[in-house]
């Protein structure tokens, strides 16, 4: 198959900005390559990457693009720019389309747009039902596949599909628990959705025998909650055991942090906003025990008790909840043990091998629609 992958407007592939989606495509590409199919990937152009190159038999094609702005009506306009730009330097002939931007399912050519699998990443806003003439709806989770039906028409509801995201990397290393540190680990955004005031203070209400760790960028420009928040944070945490470590966009570099840690605390307060959650996925395949808001997609490969914890991140209590997990998972070994070791199963049921099949059977299916729809297009003298 010609299988063609659009990235957004903001971050390049490779994801040396960070960047879940783009670290999930690129890692997807790879694997569709080797398994013998043309793939050509569209992302956006910075300083230090080639205009084109091939990496891992994938092509790839940059196209200038954005720093993410603050509004979201320019962020809007910024995706049209770009998309545009990617329309006119993109071919026909695609077998699948995998779409990353706002724009390219309405904007794309007749062709591409029948071929077209919407990447939803995120929570829909009204935008699905201008999507109809394409081929598949993809959702990340079973809360966006059902927040997509409640958008569009019931004669659309079967091109809804829901596969997970895969972990970006493939794990070389079996886990070692008794070389686990005591560090409770964050990795996202430094952003007020994500829930980290709770947590810093979850964590001041415990003995503080495990120091916290949070990774992850606060500049605006890639997504995070600003300066003034960053501060914000530094000064709740006061004197506690709680490093301010910054961005790591290096794999390699990130994996480490997760191979350290014992417990990944993802204490998100974002219903909507959050869809699947690959940082708490990339933790559990290095042996941490995560412990999780209740945020619904999370409870797609979360089961309280038997390989992660969950806290009512609703609650008036929330604080108190999310403090008495940390506190019991230090203190009791046998049950961090067990939920660690079931955590690690996620290494199988969400490898790029396993994820990348459940793609291409779905690719298989748009390339029976198309040349059932082109048998029976009219043909013109």
């Amino acid at each position: 198959m010609r299988i063609a992958i659009i990235q957004g407007a903001f971050l390049p592939v490779p994801a040396i900005r960070g960047g879940a989606v783009e670290k999930m495509w690129f890692s997807l590409g790879k694997e569709f390559a080797r398994r013998g199919h043309e793939v050509v990937h569209f992302s956006r152009k910075v300083d230090g990457l080639p205009r084109s190159e091939v990496i891992d038999l994938v092509s790839h094609i940059r196209i200038s693009g954005f720093d993410t702005p603050k509004s979201g009506l320019l962020l809007k306009l910024c995706d049209l720019m770009y998309t545009l730009k990617v329309r006119n330097a993109m071919p026909t002939g695609f077998d699948v389309v995998i779409s990353n931007t706002f724009w390219a399912p309405i904007l794309l050519s007749g062709k591409n747009r029948r071929v077209c699998l919407v990447d939803v990443e995120r929570m829909p806003k009204g935008q699905m039902r201008w999507y109809q003439s394409i081929a598949r709806l993809r959702a990340t989770s079973t809360p966006v596949a059902e927040a997509i039906r409640r958008e569009t028409p019931a004669h659309l509801h079967d091109k809804v599909v829901v596969i997970p995201s895969p972990l970006p990397f493939t794990p070389s290393e079996s886990v070692d628990y008794q070389q686990k540190k005591p560090v409770i680990l964050y990795a996202g955004r430094i952003h007020p959705e994500k829930g980290l005031d709770v947590l810093i203070k979850a964590f001041r209400q415990t003995d503080q025998r495990y120091r916290l760790q949070l990774v992850g960028p606060w500049d605006v420009a890639v997504g995070g909650g600003g300066k003034a928040y960053f501060d914000s944070l530094k000064q709740l945490a006061g004197d506690a055991a709680i490093d301010f470590v910054g961005p790591i966009y290096d794999i390699d570099a990130l994996n480490k942090f997760y191979t350290d840690a014992a417990v990944f605390v993802y204490p998100s307060l974002a219903d909507r906003g959050e869809t699947f959650g690959l940082a708490p996925l990339e933790a559990m395949a290095w042996g941490c025990v995560p412990i999780v808001s209740k945020v619904a997609c999370f409870q797609d490969f979360i089961t309280p008790g038997e390989n992660g914890l969950l806290f009512d991140h609703c609650s008036p209590d929330a604080v108190q909840q999310l403090a008495g997990l940390i506190s019991r998972i230090q203190e009791e070994d046998e049950l961090r043990q067990q939920l660690a070791e079931n955590a690690l199963k996620v290494r199988k049921t969400h490898s790029i091998q396993h994820i990348a099949t459940r793609f291409l059977k779905e690719f298989q299916g748009i390339v029976g629609q198309t040349s059932q729809y082109n048998a029976n297009e009219p043909v013109h003298a």
